[in-house]
Order: structure tokens, then sequence, then C-alpha cells
């Protein structure tokens, strides 16, 4: 996941960088009772936001525009992100946030295929013989970071309820040094940043009600 509010720094830059498209893939387990939530330990070594918990999730790639899966978007679903990002970008973030959660936690939200994508950002999903399934992402959350940071990202957040996979949990690409399902009511006893928990608010009110309305937050850089 790569979002969130910084201070202001030495190395704020003079004009406002453009935000980064990505996205970030909240996976609710509910295989032995009281919810269970995916996350991992961002690495000790990374410069943003080193041992932090968070969702999976990373910046939208190119492959991702015209990736094929098995499943679209849930039709209210792709109207929410077609009012927020428009619906090719919104199909990518959702497509991105499946593809990264797979390379950084090894769990794939997919369905068998007998015509893999082997090329580019999605040729170790392909190995798999699976396709993305889109079909019970819910959209819950929008944040973007403020003006004159040296990294900003737009993020979109997707939610999708399953049973833990019984595959190994490791990340891939090295983003994460520990994957885990944690409890719901665990969640607060971690080491987290500010998104991530107005994200865990918005969890816990889908959770309570599938209706609860999307969360749309843009921060601002205050001084002090």
């Amino acid at each position: 996941m790569h979002q969130g509010p910084n201070q202001i720094g030495a190395d704020r830059p003079s004009r406002a960088v453009r935000p980064r498209l990505a996205a970030t893939l909240v996976l609710v387990d509910h295989s032995i009772g009281a919810p269970r939530l995916l996350m991992g330990r961002r690495s000790a070594a990374h410069r943003f936001m080193p041992g932090k918990w968070v969702f999976p999730g990373g910046r939208v790639a190119r492959q991702d525009y015209g990736a094929a899966c098995a499943s679209e978007l849930d039709r209210e679903v792709m109207q929410a992100l077609v009012e927020q990002v428009g619906a090719r970008r919104g199909r990518a973030l959702a497509l991105a946030a499946i593809r990264e959660t797979f390379e950084e936690t090894g769990v794939r939200l997919s369905r068998p295929t007998d015509r893999p994508q082997r090329r580019g950002a999605w040729s170790a999903f392909g190995r798999h013989s699976e396709a993305p399934d889109l079909g019970g992402l819910a959209f819950i959350a929008r944040l973007v970071t403020p003006p004159h940071r040296p990294q900003r990202f737009d993020t979109c957040f997707f939610l999708a309820h399953v049973d833990a996979p019984a595959t190994a949990l490791g990340s891939l690409s090295g983003e994460l040094e520990e994957v885990s399902w944690i409890a719901l009511t665990d969640v607060g006893g971690l080491e987290t940043v500010l998104p991530t928990r107005l994200v865990l608010d918005q969890v816990r009110a889908r959770l309570a009600d599938d209706a609860a309305p999307l969360l749309v937050h843009r921060f601002r850089t205050r001084r002090n």
C-alpha cells in the first residue's frame, strides 16, 4: 500500500507532484468465525513507511489496462469508480489491486482459465493458469496524499470476502517482511499509519452495513 500523509520536510518539492494511481485490496476471511484481514508488515529497509502494517497493494501497471479477467466488476461498483476516476482507470485499478495482492502475499483472487496471461506484470499470476476475478470486489475508499510531497499516491481501496486459501503466505516481491491473517479485533494493536486506520474504520462500517457510503479523503499538508 502506497498512501498516507507526511510531515513537511527538507525534501519538499517546489511544485505539487502529480499523484500516481495505486490500488489496495482488503481481503476479509470468515472461515473460522470472527473476521480476519490479510495484512503485511513493510520491510524495515523501505524508506516509505518502514515497519508499518498495511493492506497489500501498489501502483497501477501499464498491463493492468488491458488485462483479461474471469468476471467483470459489479455494475454499481463500476458506476462508483466511473464517478471517481473513470471507467478505464477504475477497471485497471481493480486489476492492479488483485495483481499486487498476489505479488505481495501469494493470495490470488481468481478463477481457472485456459487462456492465462503470461506477459509483463501478469506473468507470475498467469503461471497458475488463472484469471483475476473482479466480480466480488467492493469499492470502499479513495485516499489522495497531500500536495508538495516527494511521493504522492491516488489510491483506491477494494474489499472482498473470502475463505482464507490453504496456500502459504509470503511476499514474492519483497515488499512485505511478514504476511498474516489478523483478527479484526487485534488490528488496533499493530503499528499502522493514519490512512490504514481510516480504511479500517470503513471496513468495520461495511461489515456492519454493506450500504455504508464510500470514503473519499484528500489529505492536506499542515504545519506543526
